[in-house]
């Protein structure tokens, strides 16, 4: 079966445009013109792949995404409008995947979401059982096989991008990763994103292992540098 994307957007032009675009390279789309009827959409039939616009009506993006992040992990992708800088920074800081300025190309839209699905079904397919290809560095435990994420035994719930971080850092402790390397780790040699993207996934990531347990300081930053995972 094929995975199916939820497009939200108030412009009908764009909703029937990408959903044509997108039909054709097999994939089933569901589309909503407003965030409201988007997230009870959503709750009740789950999606593989969200695409939001930011600016719509009764309920835009940035209220979907923080409503949609209490209780789901799936991949987000804004439309922001034209050097927002604000708006892309508020997304990714609130858990988005990724973003694409609009006007966009229906290209570049289509090969964001392959190189996210496509590094969601790897996590997914990591091992044959539910603890295979697990990496246990002190206090973490990452199960790639289950997207799970474990910290001193208390379930730290990631995103795929975050999930990929985490897992980049954690694989050899005490290394640096510059910001190079970490976005080919979470969005594959073949996207492009800049610096901030991953410094925004990076605070998120900080947050969330900060609100299971407030003294969390193993991920590190070397200014100039990039990141490394501590393990005492």
């Amino acid at each position: 079966m094929g995975h199916t994307i939820v497009l939200v957007d108030d412009d009908r032009n764009i909703l029937t445009s990408v959903s044509i675009a997108l039909e054709s390279e097999g994939y089933k789309v569901r589309t909503y013109t407003d965030g409201a009827e988007a997230l009870r959409g959503l709750t009740s039939q789950p999606a593989d792949l969200a695409v939001l616009d930011i600016k719509m009506p009764r309920m835009d993006g940035m209220e979907l995404l923080q409503r949609l992040r209490k209780n789901s992990a799936i991949p987000v992708i804004f439309l922001t409008s034209k050097d927002d800088e604000v708006d892309e920074l508020m997304g990714l800081r609130m858990g988005a995947d990724d973003y694409i300025k609009k006007p966009f190309s229906q290209k570049l839209l289509i090969e964001r979401i392959r190189a996210l699905l496509r590094r969601l079904d790897m996590a997914a397919e990591e091992g044959d059982g539910p603890a295979a290809g697990a990496i246990t560095r002190g206090e973490l435990v990452l199960d790639p096989g289950r997207h799970v994420c474990v910290w001193k035994g208390a379930k730290v719930d990631l995103t795929v991008t975050e999930f990929l971080l985490v897992k980049a850092l954690a694989q050899r402790p005490g290394h640096v990763k510059n910001r190079d390397q970490l976005i080919d780790a979470a969005y594959g040699e073949s996207i492009y994103v800049d610096d901030r993207t991953i410094d925004s996934h990076i605070k998120r990531v900080r947050k969330k292992f900060r609100e299971v347990d407030d003294s969390f300081a193993h991920i590190e930053t070397l200014y100039g540098v990039g990141y490394r995972y501590r393990e005492d």
